[in-house]
């Protein structure tokens, strides 16, 4: 029920934002803005995904708990689809979501109403499985070494050459 009204009054709310400031400012005017803050939501937006990409890389390489980074990035995201929409009130909106305390408002408010019923790291143990997990890196397989001019014991399929 939300996303029917998320789809039918962001339009509206847009149709009227066109009228009034476009009845204020004239056609031409208007229609720079709109191409200005696409141009420079996308500037923008190039920058905040690059140091977003930066920290949950660094928050994996860390071994860190990557959820927050990845809000992040998604949040950049919505941003930036928001800021490609043609719009006054969806580019406030996405520049709102450019913004870091913004975010991490949008992060609080999200907390409270996500629960996490389970978040693990590293090797775990199944609880389905009977065995405890590998504790060393070995793979056990056999092998037959094959001498490097040894020709093929197939005819070839005529894409590679023998």
């Amino acid at each position: 029920m939300w996303i029917f009204l998320a789809f039918l009054s962001v339009p509206l709310i847009e149709i009227a934002l066109f009228i009034q400031v476009g009845g204020l400012i004239g056609l031409w005017p208007t229609l720079a803005i709109v191409i200005l803050t696409a141009v420079l939501g996308t500037l923008l937006l190039r920058a905040q995904g690059r140091m977003a990409l930066e920290d949950l890389q660094r928050s994996f390489s860390e071994l860190n708990d990557p959820t927050e980074p990845l809000a992040h990035g998604a949040m950049i995201l919505v941003a930036g689809a928001l800021l490609l929409t043609p719009g006054f009130f969806t580019d406030a909106v996405g520049f709102a979501l450019l913004m870091p305390p913004v975010r991490v408002a949008v992060m609080r408010w999200a907390r409270k109403r996500v629960r996490v019923t389970r978040f693990e790291m590293g090797p775990q143990q199944d609880p389905r499985m009977h065995r405890p997990p590998p504790q060393d890196d070995v793979i056990d397989g056999e092998f037959t070494e094959v001498p490097p001019n040894k020709p093929p014991n197939h005819p070839g399929s005529g894409w590679t050459k023998h």
